[in-house]
C-alpha cells in the first residue's frame, strides 16, 4: 500500500518581488527592493539590519498597515496588493501587533488595555466580559504583572508598559504576530519571558511570528534570521 500523500503546507506569508517607495518633495524614495520571502505556520522569523534598512516598513506592510504598491503580498490567504478596506480590516483582526511604542490608552488600567485586544474579535465578544477578563488576567500573570492588573499606565514603568502591550497582542492567540523591537524596553529576564511566550504561540497554535530586533540575546528563539540592507534582502540563515 502506498503511503498517504501529505498535503503541502501553505505559508501564512508569501511575499513576491515586493517594491515600496515613499514620496518626498514630489519624488519617489525607494525603501524596499524586490523582496521575496515566505513564512510558514509555526515559524519565528527575525528581521535584522541597520537602522533605515526597511525592516519596520516591511513589518507594517505584512500587517496591512501600509499599502502594497508593487509585487505580491499574500497574508493569511489574502492578497494585499490593491486590497479593499474590508479585506484589510479582516486581516488586522487576525494579527497581533507589538510596536516600539507601547501605545497603551492612558485612561484604561492594565487589564482594560489588554481587553482592547480581544474586543475586536467577534468570537471573544460572544464569550462575554468574564471570559475576556479571565484571559487578560492570565496573560498579565504570564508577563509577571498579576500585581499590576489594576494599575494605569502612568503608574507603570516603561518595561511594565511594554509587557502590558505584549500581553495585549498575545491574548487573542493571533495567527500572525508582528513585533517591532519588542524587548528593547525590557531587562534580560523579561525579554526572555516574552520571547518564550512567542515560541509557545508558534509551537502550540502554529502561528507565524515576524520580529524586528537588534537584541542578540533573543536571536536563538528564531527558526530563521533574515537581514535587510538598503531595502534589499541580503542574507538568510
Amino acid at each position: 500500500m502506498a503511503p498517504p500523500i501529505t498535503p503541502p503546507i501553505t505559508p501564512l506569508i508569501t511575499v513576491e518581488h515586493l517594491d515600496h517607495a515613499f514620496v518626498e518633495a514630489g519624488a519617489a524614495k525607494p525603501v524596499l527592493h524586490d523582496i521575496s520571502l515566505t513564512v510558514q505556520p509555526g515559524e519565528i522569523l527575525i528581521l535584522t539590519g541597520p537602522s533605515g534598512s526597511g525592516k519596520t516598513t516591511l513589518l507594517t506592510m505584512l500587517g496591512g498597515l501600509r499599502a502594497a504598491q508593487c509585487g505580491s503580498l499574500r497574508i493569511l490567504g489574502s492578497e494585499l496588493l490593491h486590497a479593499d478596506r474590508t479585506t484589510l480590516t479582516r486581516l488586522r483582526r487576525q494579527v497581533g501587533f507589538i510596536f516600539q511604542a507601547h501605545n497603551l490608552l492612558p485612561y484604561l488600567n492594565a487589564l482594560e488595555n489588554v481587553r482592547v485586544g480581544l474586543e475586536v474579535h467577534p468570537n471573544w465578544l460572544e464569550r462575554g466580559r468574564p471570559a475576556m477578563d479571565e484571559r487578560c488576567a492570565l496573560m498579565l500573570a504570564e508577563m509577571d504583572l498579576a500585581e499590576r492588573i489594576g494599575y494605569y499606565p502612568e503608574k507603570l514603568s516603561g518595561g511594565q508598559k511594554q509587557r502590558v502591550a505584549i500581553a495585549r497582542a498575545l491574548a487573542p492567540q493571533p495567527q500572525l504576530l508582528l513585533a517591532d523591537e519588542p524587548t528593547a524596553a525590557l531587562d534580560k529576564d523579561s525579554g526572555r519571558m516574552a520571547v518564550e511566550l512567542f515560541r509557545r504561540l508558534a509551537d502550540e497554535q502554529r502561528a507565524a511570528i515576524v520580529m524586528v530586533t537588534h537584541d542578540n540575546k533573543i536571536i536563538d528563539i528564531a527558526d530563521r534570521v533574515v537581514s535587510l540592507e538598503d531595502g534589499r534582502l541580503v542574507a538568510s540563515a
